[in-house]
C-alpha cells in the first residue's frame, strides 16, 4: 500500500492507494516510507488541494473503500451527495431500507473521509449527528461550512 500526506485546513491527511485505487484518507502524519506515491496519489492529493481552495465540487478518482456488502452500499449512497448539500441519516435509511443507527454505524465506519462526503449526513432533527474526523463535530462543521451548507 503506497501513500501521501498533505496539510489541509482540518490537519495533515494521508492517501492509502493499493492496486489502483484509493482505499483509506486518515488524519495525521504516518510513518515515514521509501516507496514513492505514483501518479494516483499525487492526483489525489491536487484533488483534496483543489477541494480546499474552492476549485473542485466532485473527486474524480477510483476508490475501493474495504467494508461489508452492507457498507459498501451505504458508502455509495453517501458518494451521491452533491457537493453543498446534505442529506439525513433517516432519509438515507429510508431510501436504502434500513435503520438510521445502522446507517450511521456505516458513516463511522467511512475509510475514505472527505472523497466519500459522510459529513453530508446529518441528524434528522436539525443536529450535525456524529463525525470520527480529527476533531469530530468540529470538523464536519468546517467542511459543511466550506461547502456553504448552512450549519
Amino acid at each position: 500500500m503506497t501513500q501521501i500526506t498533505t496539510n489541509s485546513p482540518v490537519g495533515p491527511l494521508t492517501i492509502f492507494a493499493h492496486d489502483g485505487a484509493i482505499v483509506a484518507v486518515e488524519w495525521g502524519w504516518p510513518p515515514e516510507t521509501d516507496e514513492a506515491p505514483g501518479a494516483l496519489l499525487e492526483e489525489a492529493r491536487a484533488q483534496i488541494e483543489a477541494y480546499f481552495d474552492g476549485r473542485l465540487t466532485r473527486f474524480d478518482l477510483p476508490l475501493a473503500p474495504h467494508g461489508t456488502a452492507f457498507q459498501k452500499k451505504v458508502w455509495a449512497a453517501i458518494a451521491a451527495i452533491p457537493f453543498g448539500s446534505a442529506r439525513t441519516y433517516g432519509d438515507l435509511a429510508r431510501e436504502l431500507g434500513t435503520a438510521a443507527r445502522a446507517l450511521g454505524g456505516a458513516c463511522g465506519r467511512n475509510p475514505i473521509p472527505i472523497l466519500i462526503p459522510c459529513h453530508r449526513v446529518l441528524g434528522g432533527n436539525g443536529g450535525l449527528g456524529g463525525y470520527s474526523g480529527m476533531d469530530g463535530i468540529d470538523t464536519k462543521r468546517f467542511l459543511l461550512r466550506h461547502e456553504g451548507v448552512l450549519v
